[in-house]
């Protein structure tokens, strides 16, 4: 209810800053071509389908097979998960190992196919960042400050991925590193629980660390079999991004595509350490600033990002939200 009352106050929020450019959208509606808007349905269609091929396949390599009914159904769930509860996508991973209990999935299995997955989006997504870029270089609109941010980006998604293998490619590293973390986490827990020293606990959390790590050699052995998941993740990365450009064609603009996609990626970033539910606020006014430094004006930019939002908000979270709570239902029934 907190979280519903601080997206709805942030949303209150965002509306009264951009009223005016709001205003003359809401004017201009009537020259929206609705058809590339009802695009986005089956672009979003094959997001999830491309997440759902991922999930399994990266399954497929630890010996599970989950059917892709099922976990299309799960990704739609984890979704609602990722955009109500602000984490960083910390929430998103707890709920996917709870929610595959069902299908028998331990919790470090689960945990690491779910950052694989992760990580597979990150490494895709630098491949489509380097086109942004040449793309945006042929067009000459890129600045000092555009490289240095798709730079950083870059660096920040490489480095992560190998700080990573690092920590779970040793037993004692990992159980160092988690054992450390979660007590930290304890700490912080505490100011806000009292009397409650250690809400999660240290020796099983080391248990789901040494199954993560048991796991992870797993994937070291079958490398070959990512190649696949790859593909699909690079998929998955490609249908949001034109998701985005399609709302610029229903306004009647070609814009640079190479700038779309580095305002997408800084706008996810920034989303994830966002203390709003989905990065909103955050969200719209960095993608807007960085299509502006790469040339698409404000008067553009603003209503586009608002309108992605909004009708993409609308396309994902009701049937996520749906297919949640039906499972918590379920699972009080069972209880």
């Amino acid at each position: 209810m907190i979280l519903n009352i601080a997206t709805v106050l942030a949303l209150v929020v965002l509306v009264y800053a951009i009223r005016h450019q709001l205003e003359q959208t809401l004017r201009n509606l009537n020259r929206v071509n609705i058809w590339w808007l009802i695009l986005m349905v089956p672009l979003q269609y094959g997001n999830y389908f491309a997440q759902t091929r991922l999930y399994q396949l990266l399954f497929r390599t630890v010996d599970q097979n989950i059917s892709y009914k099922s976990l299309f159904r799960v990704a739609l769930e984890l979704n609602f998960v990722n955009h109500v509860f602000p984490s960083g996508g910390v929430t998103g991973i707890s709920y996917f190992s709870l929610r595959l209990r069902s299908f028998g999935m331990r919790a470090g299995k689960t945990t690491l196919v779910q950052i694989m997955k992760l990580v597979l989006i990150f490494l895709s997504f630098e491949a489509l960042l380097i086109l942004g870029i040449f793309v945006l270089a042929a067009a000459g609109r890129v600045s000092n400050l555009t490289i240095a941010i798709a730079s950083s980006i870059s660096t920040l998604m490489i480095s992560g991925t190998l700080a990573f293998t690092y920590v779970i490619g040793s037993k004692q590293r990992i159980n160092s590193f988690f054992s450390n973390l979660t007590r930290l986490l304890n700490r912080a827990i505490l100011v806000v629980r009292p009397g409650h020293p250690e809400t999660i606990n240290i020796k099983r959390s080391r248990r789901v660390f040494d199954e993560l790590h048991e796991n992870y050699l797993l994937f070291k052995t079958r490398l070959a079999e990512l190649r696949a998941p790859l593909w699909y993740a690079l998929l998955a990365n490609t249908t949001e991004i034109l998701t985005i450009y399609v709302v610029y064609l229903a306004f009647g603009h070609w814009v640079n595509i190479g700038a779309v996609i580095l305002a997408y990626a800084i706008a996810n970033f920034a989303g994830m350490v966002s203390v709003l539910p989905g990065g909103i606020g955050v969200y719209e006014a960095l993608m807007t600033a960085v299509l502006v430094s790469a040339g698409v004006p404000a008067a553009l930019s603003l209503p586009v990002t608002v309108m992605y939002r909004v009708v993409n908000t609308l396309i994902q979270l009701p049937p996520g939200y749906i297919l949640y709570h039906r499972t918590l239902r379920s699972k009080a029934v069972d209880a």
